[in-house]
């Protein structure tokens, strides 16, 4: 399998924040089928280590498993369904939207957030979003009972109804290319740093709940201890009329990397990576002929901005593809972006040696 279909089969898969289990089924399954045997810890984060030279700076590779999405809130007597937000959800895209509920060993239900009949709305409300606590999801079953019946209880997990379409030429929208396009990178580094003839130590992970505050990834790094961290994330594309302002970061351009992240709404944190890193992946790309963009965003965040802070310090960059219309259900990359971060991460990591030095001063 190549890149495509595995993103196209990851992409296809439900996986809220939380509730990640058939995303790591199918991850266990591919890397097994190659022959890689993976661990699994008691947060649900997907482990993968390839031993190394001692000498050398441990690095843990991560990309998150989760999706944003919804939970149950509440089953009307009528059957229809009251959610909550789960992530950082786009409201403004929620209406008239399919969705997937997902309750714990039985078969997904389709559904549709319900919008107002266009004939029946008055001016004052065509141009209001509502909150996803307002909005009310259809299944057709009719009654609280039949909808229980089905598996759905408070607390089942709702995500957008998974779709894949794919665009011309090695364009490509589907529901959670964030961060499913990081976890088909991963799988394709993978199966390279099997083949290496040797390198330092490499943790690889496909963490869990990063939608939900953050948290998987930070887990992984208290127990692995890595000296570097890299995390593979989206990088906000700004090459439409709606973000030209904002950067340089080109669809179809090659893979970026972040000097500069930081939420600035409620989570106070963000990345500004390690010199040292910049400079390895400066040289990587230049060595092997990949063109790398550079994103400098306020309003972007990762797990990365708490794994950094893990025992001593974590020399940490955050690297990744662009992409657009972020966080919707259908979310576009570029192919041609993921193989050519592939590459760059296979190439940086073999630069990594003994001599590489993380101290920070003179």
């Amino acid at each position: 399998m190549g890149l495509r279909e595995d993103l196209s089969a990851l992409c296809l898969l439900p996986g809220l924040a939380g509730h990640e289990e058939p995303v790591a089924a199918w991850l266990r399954d591919r890397l097994l089928s190659t022959g890689l045997s993976t661990r699994t810890d008691r947060l649900g984060n997907l482990i993968l280590t390839f031993p190394g030279d001692a000498a050398a700076p441990t690095a843990m590779v991560f990309a998150h498993m989760d999706q944003l999405g919804f939970v149950v809130r509440r089953v009307e007597s009528d059957g229809l369904i009251r959610v909550e937000r789960m992530g950082g959800v786009a409201e403004k895209a929620m209406l008239a939207q399919a969705v997937l509920l997902c309750p714990p060993g039985r078969a997904p239900v389709p559904g549709v957030v319900m919008v107002k009949a266009h004939h029946a709305t008055p001016a004052t409300e065509k141009y209001v979003v509502p909150t996803a606590a307002d909005i009310r999801i259809d299944t057709g079953h009719g009654s609280r009972a039949a909808v229980e019946q089905a598996g759905i209880r408070i607390g089942t997990p709702v995500v957008y109804h998974p779709r894949v379409l794919p665009l011309a030429g090695d364009r490509f929208a589907a529901t959670a290319v964030d961060d499913r396009a990081g976890c088909a990178v991963l799988v394709a580094l993978a199966e390279r740093l099997a083949r290496r003839p040797g390198g330092p130590t490499i943790h690889l992970v496909w963490s869990v709940q990063e939608e939900f505050n953050l948290r998987g990834a930070v887990v992984a790094a208290q127990t692995l201890r890595p000296d570097i961290a890299i995390q593979i994330d989206l990088m906000l594309a700004t090459d439409t009329p709606d973000l030209a302002d904002r950067g340089e970061m080109a669809l179809g351009a090659g893979p970026g990397m972040s000097l500069y992240s930081f939420h600035g709404r409620g989570t106070l944190n963000g990345v500004i990576p390690h010199p040292a890193l910049v400079r390895l992946f400066e040289d990587a790309a230049a060595a092997e002929g990949i063109p790398l963009q550079r994103s400098a965003q306020v309003g972007v965040l990762t797990d990365l901005s708490y794994v950094q802070t893990v025992g001593e310090g974590v020399a940490s960059i955050d690297v990744g593809f662009p992409m657009r219309h972020s966080h919707s259900p259908l979310e576009v990359c570029d192919l041609r972006d993921l193989e050519g971060l592939t590459r760059l991460l296979a190439a940086a990591l073999g630069r990594i040696g003994p001599d590489l030095r993380l101290e920070r001063g003179p």
